[in-house]
Parts: structure tokens; sequence; C-alpha cells
């Protein structure tokens, strides 16, 4: 296991002050060579983040756990046979956008809604923040990327993945979260401060991802690392079951709207080689193919919307 002590840790206080060009080389080479990073001083109160764990945390008690137990006594019953192609997550999803959800979802008490609404227009602002400091630090035009991910209406995709971890008897049979990259754009994890298990694979070993009070983790999907031709990547993570404590994860998704169509920035994809550049897509498509192949590596997704545009242009040019 590689040490977690040089995991990037990136104070957005400094972007106003002095040191903003440090804290901006920071964040780049954050993206370029880990994927992931963690922001500390970025807007959102600790009172609110506080809530949300509390409010996060009593819901799982009273809702969700008995579920899970059932769930868990089924996956070891038979000594783990079975639990191979399982996570051993207790979790529930939120949309944000375009259309909300949240008023849908059963069991969810009223303050617990608001708290969630508050938190998420939160998280909306700081990803669209982020994405302007990734174009500042690719050199392209401010607004590029959240103009890219809006669609013919405007509005990007944006939800959130509320999860427990609870605590694995049998760790060495089951993973909390099998190993994947993110299918979308940019990735806000409000995570539990104490009970770590999140891991990212760097340089062929995976690097816990250290638990950090009111801090953000950040980490990059395939789609931008399409639009930055490849510049910045998307990395596989995993979540490692643990045998003790309950794992808080909110995981909040600005993704681009389904009808948007994903391609390398031109000014980022002027220099590649003939048939090096990543290829041109519908967003919607994509999620298509990647909830089939979600845990398989994301190279072959590529390679098929490559091998699909080589296709179209043999028709066109024989037509």
């Amino acid at each position: 296991m590689a040490p977690a002590s040089s995991f990037p840790i990136i104070d957005m206080g400094l972007l106003a002050g002095e040191e903003r060009p440090a804290a901006m080389d920071l964040l780049h080479d954050a993206c370029e060579n880990w994927g992931f990073f963690q922001v500390l001083d970025h807007g959102i109160s600790t009172e609110l983040m506080d809530e949300v764990e509390k409010m996060t945390k009593e819901h799982y008690k009273r809702v969700r756990e008995q579920r899970f137990l059932e769930f868990a006594s089924k996956t070891l019953e038979d000594g783990g046979r079975a639990a191979e192609n399982l996570d051993w997550e207790s979790t529930f999803f939120v949309r944000h956008l375009p259309e909300p959800n949240i008023a849908e979802i059963p069991d969810l008490d009223e303050e617990y809604r608001r708290v969630m609404k508050q938190f998420a227009a939160e998280l909306e602002r700081l990803a669209e923040r982020l994405l302007d400091l990734l174009c500042e630090n690719l050199g392209l035009e401010k607004g590029y990327l959240t103009r890219a991910f809006r669609g013919s209406k405007g509005v990007p995709t944006f939800g959130t993945k509320v999860s427990s971890y609870p605590p694995c008897p049998r760790p060495d049979l089951v993973k909390g979260l099998r190993a994947h990259t993110d299918a979308g754009g940019i990735i806000l994890l409000f995570q539990d401060d104490r009970v770590g298990g999140l891991q990212l694979l760097r340089d062929g070993e995976w690097v816990d991802v250290p638990p950090t009070r009111h801090s953000i983790v950040v980490n990059l999907g395939d789609q931008l690392e399409v639009i930055t031709n490849g510049r910045y990547k998307s990395v596989l993570h995993r979540v490692v079951a643990q045998a003790d404590g309950n794992r808080m994860s909110i995981a909040s998704f600005y993704n681009p709207a389904s009808d948007a169509v994903i391609f390398p920035a031109p000014a980022l994809a002027e220099a590649e080689a003939a048939g090096g550049a990543y290829p041109r897509f519908v967003f919607e498509d994509y999620m298509k193919l990647y909830v089939r192949h979600k845990f398989e590596d994301k190279e072959p997704r590529f390679e098929a919307f490559k091998s699909m545009e080589s296709q179209s242009t043999k028709l066109i040019a024989t037509a």
C-alpha cells in the first residue's frame, strides 16, 4: 500500500492572494498526475456540512440499516461465492438537474430534503468554480468546460449518490465498491472523516485517500479526459470494505447533459498526431455503454467510439 502523505490538498483560500500561482500549480499537478485532490476553504460552511453528515447517518440508521443487514446476511451465507460482483454499500441517488427528484424519494424527512437541496446548490457552484480553474490552467477560455456540459437545453446533469459502507465481517471476500473510473465530468465527494476505505490507483499501487474533516474530495471523470484530450485523466478508484466503522460517502456528479456532444477541445487537440485524438460522441450514448462495462477498463469504451467514427467516415466517403 502506497502512503497517502503526498496526496494533494489544495487550500482554495490561497487563490485570492499572493500564493495563487503556487496553488494553481498544485491544482494543475493534481489533475495531471493524480486525477484526485482535496479542497479546503472551499466556501461551503462547516455548519452545513455537519448538518448533512448528522442527518445522513441518522437516515441510514433509521431507514436503511435493517434492509442492509438482511442483504449482508444473504451475501455471506454461502461463504462469499456470490460476493464477487456485489458491492458492500447501502445507497440511494438524488437527481438535482435537469429536473430534481428529491421530493419523490420516500423516507426522507422534510428537514433532510431542505438541507440536501442547500448542500447541492453549494456543490454546484463549487463544481463550476473548479471547472473554470481547470480552464485557466489548460489555457481554455473561461466557461469552456461548463458550456461543453450544457447540451441543447443549457443545463448539465447533476446528481448525488448517498452511500453508507457498514462494517464488513469478511472484507477479504467482498469489496466496498469495485474498482472503476467515473463516467462523467467532475465529482465532488463529502466523505466520512473517521472511517477510511477510498483508494485510487497510482503508478500501479493503491493509495489511500486520507479522510480530512470538512474537506471535499474531487476527482475527474472520463468526459474531462476526452475534452482535455488526455491532459487530465480519470483514475481507477475503489472502496475497501472495513471491519469496523460505518463510512459515509456523499458523491455529487456534475456531468454533461444527456444530449451534450463531447469531443476534445480544439485548442488541446491541434498538436495531436492524426488518429491520436479522443473520439466524439453524445454523452447519453457513452452512458449506455458505461453501465454495461463500468467495472472494466475505460480504454475499450473510447476505442469503441473511435471505431464508430471511423466507420461513419468511411460510409460518407463512399456514399
